[in-house]
């Protein structure tokens, strides 16, 4: 039986976090141009007596909150406390992402966006929210001397944009001191109050390639005298994804889709020039290490099949989320503190890619599935979709969670 732990959501903090969200909602950012959210995640804190430090790349944030120096942070707060050894233990780091995504809100709510074609359709607001919150409620009970472990709230710029600002952000020490992180993504399928947990992968990794063909060209009556770049674009485009499927494990859920494709401009020249672009997703970290010599070999027999000459730009983005099992167990162990076993359910592993997995490299961590859809809804709106939304009640579920893994933080 788990004690009764201290760290609920006061109902004037509550309200004040929605409208919190709802003000960075309407004012959505995109990556590393979040100067405005920064600002105000910054004055907040600042407010609370916190010490937040802005990263060098100039958006995004860090806030230290330690035992046994009230509710200080940054450099002179370590220092008051580096001769505990409690305090000197590794920190719990807590992190959102804070950028927005270049697509319309298509919603026609109050805090609908304010700026035409951006949008919060990912949920990033609700995660800057949840660490936002727990941070204050953290803070207070440091100055209470119920913190048992220190923690750092990490506000990272530009998840949305590959390799990702999570690389970034490790460059910039953001990881300096800690020995964990946690993180929670919305998760629309998922009903408010509830999250999903999984221990190992969670996410995929995503890659994209750009490819471009090139030949000499001429007329359509005499292909033999041309290199039929139209042919060899479509016998690529459709025999590369097969290709690469034969030469990994099946297991390793390994998959080249296309998403463009563009040569010729009339019906009856052959083009010297032909475009794709596309995205590689792995759900397997050791295959997707090997991905770029498979791609490239891949590709290169194809285009040479055909007499093309080719051109791969491969751009690497984020691994998978693997989630390490004692700080998913930690998670687990949270939740069920705060709202019982029933609130926490066996998630899959999705297809979509996250930059958390970078942090994942140096520290262990984990990362859960923050259910945002009504209770009893049957649809659910999908991420990176205009009318995108999420029950903010998720909100308070997110807060005493984090609140909650703070304080049950062991190692």
């Amino acid at each position: 039986m788990l004690p009764e732990l201290p760290g609920r959501l006061t109902e004037p903090l509550r309200r004040e976090l929605i409208a919190f969200r709802r003000d960075i909602h309407m004012h959505p950012e995109l990556g590393n141009q979040e100067f405005r959210t920064t600002t105000a995640i910054k004055t907040r804190l600042e407010h609370a007596g916190l010490r937040p430090q802005v990263l060098t790349m100039g958006t995004g944030l860090i806030c230290d909150i330690l035992p046994g120096a009230g509710a200080g942070a940054g450099a002179e707060a370590r220092g008051r406390a580096e001769d505990g050894a409690q305090e000197s233990a590794p920190l719990l780091a807590l992190r959102a992402d804070i950028d927005a995504l270049p697509i319309p809100d298509t919603k026609e709510v109050p805090y609908r966006s304010t700026v035409p074609g951006r949008a919060h359709a990912c949920g990033h607001d609700v995660h800057t929210t949840v660490v936002l919150g727990a941070g204050l409620v953290l803070a207070e009970l440091a100055r209470a001397g119920a913190l048992p472990r220190g923690v750092r709230l990490l506000f990272q710029p530009a998840e949305e944009v590959l390799p990702g600002g999570a690389a970034d952000a490790v460059d910039c020490g953001v990881l300096d001191g800690v020995g964990s992180i946690l993180a929670v993504h919305c998760d629309p399928r998922v009903d408010a109050g509830r999250i999903g947990l999984r221990a190992g992968p969670i996410t995929s990794a995503c890659d994209r390639l750009e490819v471009v063909l090139s030949g000499a060209g001429g007329h359509t009556a005499r292909p033999h005298l041309t290199t039929d770049l139209v042919t060899a674009a479509a016998k690529l485009v459709t025999e590369a994804p097969a290709l690469l499927a034969r030469r990994v494990d099946a297991r390793s859920g390994l998959a080249l889709t296309w998403g463009r494709i563009e040569s010729g401009h009339a019906p009856n020249v052959i083009p010297q020039r032909a475009e794709l672009s596309g995205t590689l997703r792995c759900l397997d970290l050791p295959t997707w290490r090997e991905a770029p010599d498979l791609v490239h070999a891949a590709i290169d027999e194809l285009a040479t099949l055909h007499r093309a000459k080719c051109e791969l730009t491969y751009v690497r983005g984020v691994p998978p989320v693997v989630n390490e099992p004692s700080a998913t167990a930690l998670l687990r162990e949270a939740m069920t503190a705060r709202a019982g076993a029933a609130a926490v359910e066996t998630t899959e592993q999705s297809l979509g890619g996250e930059d958390f997995s970078w942090y994942l490299e140096h520290v262990p961590g984990a990362m859960a599935r923050l259910g945002v859809r009504p209770p009893g809804e049957r649809r659910s709106r999908d991420l990176h979709q205009g009318d995108f939304d999420a029950d903010e009640s998720a909100i308070t579920t997110g807060v005493e969670l984090f609140t909650a893994a703070a304080l049950l933080h062991r190692s």
